[in-house]
């Protein structure tokens, strides 16, 4: 099932989705509905929305209100114990798991490829980017398209003689923390001399900066000449081309469903019993560099029995029949073996 054609914005700004009651099937209008809020990453937001709206035929006494704010603000608001799940691209910490007032379970709930994004009407191939090269890009020291080092990975491409221009997220961001985490691994000027790994990162002067990946991926569209980084079902919705990056067996590689997925089960023996696991640099001659699990963040203890029942009912939904949206909106389906240690962490909510 595609995404409805809308602009941008219609479709991922705030990703605020009330599910009314269904007649017939609805509860009696003395029963109050069973409302979970929740806020956290733009990421995995479109599919979250799916399952929403899909859930609501499942479960329609329960009212699911998910705001997609950034994997930032997510922690923050669920650390402040003001929602009733979180979602970030970014696992909790040691320190901010203890730090969660009613306890904290990571429950990895999907994945994506954090794919890069350009506008360069007229580019006759896709461009290839090594590894130096993608860190030096980023890091604003490749002022034009039509630089050497991007010449000698892409002969025969038509590079324009233009300025790059850099498109980043403002917001507090897990996309951010993986894409960095990544070029912390494959590039010592980046972890050393560069911006290296987090949320949020001091990007070269002159960055475009937005929220959301929704703004990243608008930005690119109606800018020439600029890059960005966006989770691919982004760049897959908008039809934004994508650069084939270096893995680290010197193969470039593009995003794509089939990749994402043997690239996550080639690297399931890299994922510890707690489920926090960056991939920052994935093995695999066929694997994609920059892949990401993204968690939902659930409360040990809830005081609501209901509510937290109906939410473990919501999650295991999404670890099962969920999972058949992925692919086709650009997120990488679940190994099975992950979707087990998924659903056993889910066990541990109370």
């Amino acid at each position: 099932m595609k995404l409805r054609s809308a602009t941008v914005g219609a479709i991922f700004a705030g990703l605020t989705l009330l599910l009314p009651g269904v007649q017939a099937q609805t509860p009696a209008a003395s029963e109050a509905p069973n409302v979970l809020t929740g806020a956290g990453a733009t990421f995995p937001a479109p599919l979250y929305k799916k399952w929403i709206a899909a859930y609501r035929k499942v479960d329609p006494a329960v009212v699911l209100d998910y705001k997609a704010v950034g994997s930032g603000e997510g922690v923050k608001r669920f650390l402040a114990d003001s929602v009733d799940f979180g979602a970030s691209d970014a696992a909790l910490s040691d320190e901010q798991i203890a730090a969660a007032p009613r306890g904290a379970v990571l429950v990895p709930a999907t994945a994506g490829m954090i794919a890069l994004v350009y506008n360069l009407p007229g580019l006759n191939g896709p461009l290839q980017l090594r590894r130096d090269t993608c860190a030096a890009l980023l890091m604003g020291r490749i002022p034009r398209w039509n630089d050497a080092r991007i010449q000698a990975t892409n002969p025969g491409l038509n590079l324009p003689d233009r300025e790059i221009v850099l498109v980043a997220r403002l917001d507090s961001s897990g996309t951010t923390y993986a894409l960095t985490n990544h070029l912390s691994a494959a590039s010592t000027q980046w972890r050393d001399r560069g911006p290296g790994t987090g949320k949020t990162v001091s990007w070269a002067a002159g960055t475009m900066l937005v929220r959301g990946n929704e703004g990243v991926a608008a930005r690119v569209k109606m800018t020439v000449g600029s890059i960005g980084y966006v989770e691919f079902g982004f760049a897959k919705h908008l039809g934004l081309p994508v650069a084939h990056l270096e893995n680290k067996e010197g193969r470039y590689v593009a995003p794509a469903a089939g990749v994402g997925e043997a690239t996550l089960a080639a690297n399931l023996a890299r994922i510890p019993a707690n489920l926090r696991v960056f991939i920052p640099d994935p093995d695999g001659a066929g694997a994609y560099p920059i892949v990401s699990l993204t968690w939902l963040l659930l409360k040990e203890r809830y005081t609501d029995q209901a509510k937290a029942q109906a939410l473990k009912r919501f999650v295991n939904w999404g670890l099962q029949e969920g999972q058949n949206m992925s692919s086709e909106m650009g997120f990488i389906r679940l190994p099975g073996d992950l979707i087990v240690r998924s659903q056993a962490a889910l066990g541990m909510v109370n």
